[in-house]
C-alpha cells in the first residue's frame, strides 16, 4: 500500500482538481482549498491536445470528455481582405487517433471534480488563501494543517506564486452560444478570420456543456487590445457586430446570439516563467508558475502536464518532497521552456500594432508553413510533443 501524505491544493481549477484526483487515487490524503463558496470554472471554450488528454484517461475520464467535446482536426485561419490562407494545421485525418478535443471549461470541470471526489480528495470551499508558512495554510479564516507539501493551483491570480508576469498588450472577449443549425461552419475545425494582427475573431466548436443538455456549443472569441475594454463597451454591441460580420459574414450566426454585452467576457493574458517552480514546502504548477498566451492552444494541457507530473514526481520520490520538487520541475523545465518562447514569439504576428509582421506573417512565414516538413513540425507544435512533455 502506498503511503499516505497530508498534501493542500490551493485552487480547484484544472491543474489543481487534476493533481487532487491524481494523487488521491495513489492513496494520498489531500485538501483542495477554494476561494468560492461553490467552486466553478471560469471561462468559455478550450482545447486539450492528445498530450493533456492522455492525463485525463490516465484520470479515469478520458472516454467521458471525449463523449462532452469535439474533436477537432484542423485548425485553418484566414486573412480577411483576400482570404488569403495563413494558418492550416491538421491533426491525423478524421477518425485516426490524434486530435484536439475542444470542449467547455464548465464539462471539463465537472468531469476532473467527479474524478476527485471519487478519489476521497477533501474539499473545502469558502477559503480565500492570503499566505502559507512552515507547512501551514492561511486563510482569511485562519490557520490550516499542518501539511507535508503545499501545492499552489491558484492560477494567475495567486498570491503565494513570486511570479511576476508581464502583461500582453493584447487579450480578447470570449462568450458561449449555441452552434447554429445553418451555419456552413465544420464541427471538427477550429475557425479564425484575421485583419493584419489588430483584429482576430474565431469559432471553436466545444460540444455540449453536460450529458443531460445535448445542444451543441460554440465558443466565439474577438481579439482585443489589452486596455481596450471600454472603448468597446461605448462603441455598443451593434457596431462591433457589424464590424465582426463585415471582416466575416458567417461570423454573424454567432455574433447575432449576443444580445447584451455583459455576455462577452474579457480575458487578459500575460508572459513570465518561474526559472524555480517550488520553494520550501512549496510548490506551483500551472499559471502560478508559468503564464503565455493561448496562440498556441497549450494552456489547459501545461496544466494538465504539471500535475501528472509532479503526482509521478511524489511517487518516484517516495517521501522526500524536496527531491520531489526538483525532479518535478526537471521533468517540466524544458517542455515549458520551448513552448513559452514559441508562443512569445508567434502572439504579435496575430495580435499586435505591428504593421511589419502581418506582412511577414502573410507572405514568408505562412507559404513556409504549408511545405511538408513544416507541416508536421506544426502538428507536432500543436499536438504537445515536439518535445517530450515530462
Amino acid at each position: 500500500m502506498s503511503q499516505r501524505y497530508d498534501i493542500a491544493i490551493v485552487g480547484a481549477g484544472i491543474g489543481g482538481l487534476a493533481l487532487a484526483a491524481a494523487l488521491g487515487q495513489r492513496g494520498r490524503k489531500v485538501r483542495v482549498f477554494d476561494r468560492f463558496d461553490s467552486p466553478a470554472p471560469v471561462g468559455s471554450g478550450l482545447v486539450i491536445q492528445p498530450v493533456g488528454q492522455r492525463v485525463l484517461h490516465e484520470l479515469g475520464i478520458g472516454t467521458q470528455t471525449e463523449a462532452l467535446g469535439r474533436k477537432l482536426y484542423r485548425m485553418l485561419g484566414t486573412e480577411a481582405e483576400h482570404a488569403r490562407k495563413i494558418l492550416d494545421v491538421t491533426y491525423d485525418t478524421p477518425g485516426e487517433p490524434r486530435f484536439g478535443l475542444a470542449i467547455h471549461r464548465a464539462a471539463l470541470f465537472d468531469c476532473l471534480l467527479a474524478a476527485a471526489v471519487h478519489a476521497g480528495v477533501e474539499l473545502i470551499p469558502g477559503q480565500e488563501v492570503i499566505g502559507a508558512q512552515g507547512g501551514y495554510v492561511i486563510t482569511a479564516q485562519g490557520r490550516q494543517g499542518r501539511f507535508d507539501l503545499i501545492v499552489d493551483a491558484s492560477g494567475a491570480g495567486s498570491v503565494l506564486s513570486p511570479l511576476r508576469a508581464r502583461e500582453l498588450g493584447y487579450g480578447a472577449l470570449w462568450a458561449t452560444v449555441d452552434w447554429p443549425e445553418q451555419t456552413p461552419l465544420p464541427q471538427d475545425e477550429l475557425r479564425q478570420r484575421y485583419l493584419k494582427a489588430r483584429h482576430m475573431v474565431g469559432v471553436l466548436p466545444i460540444g455540449t456543456l453536460s450529458s443531460q443538455n445535448p445542444i451543441q456549443k460554440a465558443a466565439i472569441f474577438w481579439s482585443l487590445p489589452a486596455r481596450g475594454y471600454q472603448s468597446w463597451r461605448a462603441k455598443g454591441l451593434e457596431a462591433w457586430q457589424n464590424e465582426a460580420t463585415s471582416l466575416w459574414p458567417e461570423f454573424g450566426d454567432f455574433s447575432s446570439q449576443i444580445s447584451d454585452m455583459d455576455q462577452m467576457t474579457m480575458a487578459r493574458y500575460a508572459h513570465g516563467t518561474l526559472r524555480r517552480p517550488y520553494g520550501q514546502d512549496l510548490i506551483m504548477i500551472g499559471d502560478a508558475a508559468h503564464r503565455a498566451s493561448p496562440q498556441l492552444g497549450q494552456g489547459a494541457n501545461m496544466a494538465l502536464l504539471d500535475a501528472w507530473s509532479l503526482a509521478q514526481a511524489l511517487d518516484q520520490e517516495g517521501g522526500d518532497m524536496a527531491r520531489a520538487a526538483q525532479s518535478y520541475a526537471r521533468a517540466r523545465r524544458w517542455h515549458v521552456r520551448v513552448y513559452q518562447a514559441m508562443s512569445w514569439a508567434f502572439t504579435p504576428m496575430y495580435q499586435s500594432d505591428s504593421r511589419l509582421l502581418p506582412i511577414l506573417r502573410d507572405h514568408a512565414l505562412a507559404p513556409m508553413a504549408m511545405r511538408p516538413m513544416m507541416r508536421r513540425m506544426l502538428t507536432r507544435l500543436v499536438c504537445g510533443d515536439l518535445l517530450p512533455p515530462g
